[in-house]
């Protein structure tokens, strides 16, 4: 393995410490100067020894990554800064040694040095007895780079010439991630990336010229791609989905295809739970549409990012407090293309970069995935394409009571909610709560016309008299509220409870907050919630807040339903399509 690359597998070690420890932070650790390192124990130990027989202040580490390093330290940061010059101007250390911190390396080592009764590289202590290597010649500066001093402010000037536009805005770029450039990225070198240079510079150890090296060019550029190094970035060609782009192979790998995917899993959930999936389906604008639409169900794509659709493409951010995720797609020629990513929350810097990466590397390639690819009859609804569909904590029903789409619920668990949704996907929140009757009433975040408002009756129902309940009985999964039919067998609660009604009828739990409704389809009160725990009632008893307490909370809200003008009995068929007009899904998420 070549120095150069084994320096390069250091950056890639650290580099995770190496953002927190930008600009004004690392002044207060003390720092350390790295000079060399091994890829082999053996030669580490050998190399140790070597540097520290004349050398003060030598010790060595371990990194994660089974490189071993010599390291001088630790000194304060500007002292370390003053000897890494003076040491590489001397030529007694490596031209490209570096400043370094503790917190980059794993174990400390010393391999015999001194007394040799120190700690060695492997599974256990070296013994005193043990021969000591022989010295080994220092290397060639040469051997890292051009050294400290590769070239003149001139010719560092002379070799900055003949940058392509491309890489001097590489170059701008990098400063700008580093912290130390704000400006404009367009390759022009002005008096604010020449002071963005010095401060780089002179924070790594190097004179402030404002000039890079070329060697210093190489060390910046480095340290910008080192971010990405340990995840293995890659070209990738999948030729059934047609499409070609730089993946994180070293953390993703492929699957499966499952129409419209091509999924790639992480190779290690514990340590970085990544997932990339590549978007492929012939399709028009509507099958497009139809597309966003389903990315709004994904649990990879919580709530929480911003969406936007156009005719021809969309895109769908999305986080959570486990995970950010990324999805894009464009329709040309007929085929839909595009991808998702799915990266761990708080890792923003690489995401971005990766993100970056991604979307300037995607090429179309002929060919789409069939329709039918991998896909298996016996999957459940829950799942799309094998993507768990985001599913609410639970669901309920409510009633639309004004013409603005206001929707009266039942009140309990809703402050355990960290989004509420009515009739799908409109957003509400909770704009009156009564304890007392249990009662909420939602408001939604933006008006909807509903297709019907409840006309509330406070009228006292005739005991026997036929009554219907309308509710989504199934949280949503048949699209529409069922309707069920029973009777009121009394006025009052169990233990003479006033406010409520009993019902003889059989219901399920996704029925409560909906409407009940006598025969002529005025709505006489909201079927209440089964009991809690241990307590059980036979299957055809329920109860339901009456229509008097409902109008006296909605008044209280500032809202005055449709009197109730319907008299005698409406057929069968109508009383279900009014039900069901007026009933609302209510939703609520983490």
């Amino acid at each position: 393995m070549s120095t150069r690359l084994i320096m390069r597998l250091c950056f890639t070690a650290f580099f995770a410490t190496l953002v927190a420890l930008r600009g004004a932070q690392a002044q207060d650790l003390p720092a350390y100067i790295q000079i060399h390192a091994w890829p082999d124990a053996a030669e580490a130990e050998a190399g140790l020894q070597n540097y520290a027989g004349y050398l003060p202040d030598v010790t060595g580490f371990t990194l994660s990554n089974g490189l071993y390093v010599a390291v001088l330290g630790p000194y304060p940061r500007d002292e370390a800064v003053n000897r890494l010059q003076t040491l590489r101007a001397s030529g007694q250390i490596p031209g490209d040694s570096y400043i370094s911190y503790r917190s980059w390396y794993e174990a400390e080592f010393q391999a015999g040095i001194g007394s040799g009764t120190g700690s060695g590289i492997g599974s256990g202590s070296q013994p005193e007895t043990a021969p000591q290597p022989a010295a080994q010649p220092l290397p060639d500066a040469g051997t890292f780079g051009t050294g400290f001093d590769d070239e003149t402010p001139e010719q560092a000037r002379r070799s900055e010439a003949q940058l392509s536009r491309a890489e001097r805005d590489q170059l701008q770029i990098a400063l700008g991630w580093a912290g130390y450039y704000n400006g404009p990225v367009d390759g022009a070198f002005g008096q604010g990336t020449r002071n963005s240079m010095a401060r780089w510079q002179q924070a790594n150890g190097f004179s402030a010229t404002g000039i890079l090296t070329t060697a210093q060019r190489s060390a910046l550029i480095g340290q910008y791609n080192a971010l990405l190094d340990d995840l293995g970035l890659e070209l990738y060609s999948d030729n059934e989905a047609g499409i070609a782009m730089e993946l994180p192979l070293g953390a993703v790998q492929f699957d499966r295809h499952e129409a419209p995917f091509a999924h790639f899993t992480p190779r290690d959930e514990a340590a970085l739970p990544a997932r990339v999936l590549l978007i492929s389906q012939a399709g028009d604008e509507g099958r497009l549409a139809a597309l966003y639409e389903i990315m709004q169900t994904l649990a990879i794509l919580p709530e929480g990012g911003a969406r936007s659709r156009r005719a021809d493409s969309f895109t769908v951010e999305g986080e959570n407090a486990q995970i950010v995720s990324h999805a894009e797609a464009r329709l040309q020629d007929g085929h839909i293309k595009g991808f998702i990513l799915v990266w761990p929350m708080g890792d923003s810097d690489r995401r971005s970069r990766l993100l970056g990466e991604m979307q300037a590397s995607f090429t179309r390639l002929p060919g789409v995935l069939p329709y039918n690819e991998g896909i298996d009859a016996s999957q459940g609804v829950d799942l799309v394409a094998g993507l768990r569909v985001r599913k609410p904590l639970f669901a309920r029903s409510g009633v639309f009571v004004s013409r603005d789409g206001a929707v009266a619920t039942l009140a309990d668990d809703l402050a355990s909610c960290g989004q509420i949704t009515i009739a799908g996907d409109h957003a509400a929140s909770v704009a009156r709560s009564d304890a007392t009757s249990g009662l909420a009433l939602l408001r939604p975040t933006a008006a909807l016309a509903p297709m019907r408002v409840a006309e509330v009756s406070s009228a006292v129902p005739q005991i026997g008299s036929e009554i219907a309940v309308a509710g989504y009985s199934y949280a949503g999964m048949l699209g529409a509220a069922s309707v069920t039919y029973g009777d009121l067998a009394d006025r009052g609660g169990l233990n003479g409870e006033t406010g409520v009604s009993r019902l003889e009828i059989a219901t399920l739990p996704g029925d409560a907050g909906g409407p009940v409704m006598n025969a002529s389809g005025a709505v006489i009160g909201l079927l209440q919630a089964g009991p809690d725990g241990d307590r059980s009632l036979p299957q055809s008893v329920a109860f339901a807040t009456d229509g008097a307490s409902l109008a006296t909370f909605l008044s209280g809200a500032g809202i005055s339903t449709p009197a109730s003008i319907t008299s005698g009995t409406l057929p069968p068929l109508t009383l279900a399509r009014q039900a069901r007009e007026m009933t609302a899904l209510v939703e609520c998420w983490e």
